[in-house]
């Protein structure tokens, strides 16, 4: 089996001790579909070292010894329990980024089945996030000491992220209700607005699970075009409806969620500028502002 492959599995395998506390070798392997013997092979290297202990807990602090296995970028504020929830943050901001390009997809394409399955993404969202938040609770309850504290940040990311989501489901519920198409100038604008939010959210993520604050930088050039964008999108909005000749109940319903389209953007935005200054906080103790992105522009 490749080093990777086996990497892999072994995390699955602490994932299990660390949240389902098993008893048995045998109820591991049941539950990730493994044997016995691999499960036992896995395991004892860190059984000898007194990382796992039967029957099975995982001492947080010797395992920080044993993080560079993994042959990962470790962060200067990394341990044991930030480690292993890291991997499912990294997961829910790549399924959130999946929801996202389904959601505008079926803008783009008037597609109300691909935005159907962009708001089912959503359930499995909340899922993940309700797992990090009780992952979160069970590593400061394992191991209560200092700088576990900052374990707690993780759940305020995993927020983020599901309010990103949230979001995609105001885009996607625009392709699924509403019957009028949007005009090829309009729908360039809100293209733009997708690529550069779509950035945000990926190069904010970047920098809080890969400490690269720099990104900074390019994330704040990115919110400018954003508001740019905002206003733009808005201002056409405006005149499309001052010149409508056609307005009714469901052309006014349809420029109403138009911009709920163009706001979920800028808000997904703001959401990432979020994102990175709790980077800048954790790694360096930038402390963040208590005043929303969205009313500091104010």
């Amino acid at each position: 089996m490749a080093k990777k492959t086996q990497s892999s599995t072994l995390k699955a395998v602490l994932d299990v001790i660390l949240y389902d506390n098993p008893s048995t070798q045998d109820e591991i392997a049941e539950k990730l579909g493994l044997t016995r013997r691999y499960v036992t092979k896995l395991l004892q290297p860190l059984v000898k070292r007194g990382v796992v202990r039967r029957a099975y807990i995982i001492d947080l602090k010797k395992f920080d010894e044993f993080s560079d296995m993994f042959q990962e970028g470790i962060t200067s504020k990394e341990h044991a329990g930030t480690y292993l929830i890291k991997d499912m943050l990294r997961d829910m901001a790549k399924h959130v980024c999946k929801q996202f390009d389904l959601a505008f997809e079926a803008v783009q394409n008037s597609k109300p089945e691909i935005a159907d399955e962009a708001l089912k993404q959503d359930y499995i969202t909340n899922n993940m996030l309700e797992k990090i938040r009780s992952s979160v609770d069970t590593v400061i309850s394992i191991n209560p000491y200092s700088e576990f504290s900052k374990t707690m940040v993780f759940g305020e990311i995993g927020y983020d992220l599901e309010r990103i989501g949230d979001h995609t489901g105001n885009i996607a519920n625009f392709a699924l209700k509403e019957s009028y198409d949007v005009d090829a100038e309009m729908m360039e604008i809100l293209n733009s607005m997708y690529k550069t939010s779509r950035k945000m959210v990926s190069q904010s993520m970047d920098a809080f699970l890969n400490e690269k604050i720099k990104l900074k930088d390019k994330v704040m050039d990115h919110e400018e075009r954003i508001h740019e964008l905002q206003r733009k999108a808005m201002n056409k909005i405006a005149t499309q409806m001052a010149e409508d000749d056609m307005m009714d109940e469901d052309r006014s319903s349809y420029y109403i969620t138009l911009s709920r389209v163009v706001k979920a953007f800028e808000r997904i935005g703001d959401i990432s500028i979020e994102i990175i200054d709790t980077a800048g906080e954790y790694y360096r103790n930038i402390p963040r502002t208590t005043t929303p992105e969205r009313f500091r522009r104010e």
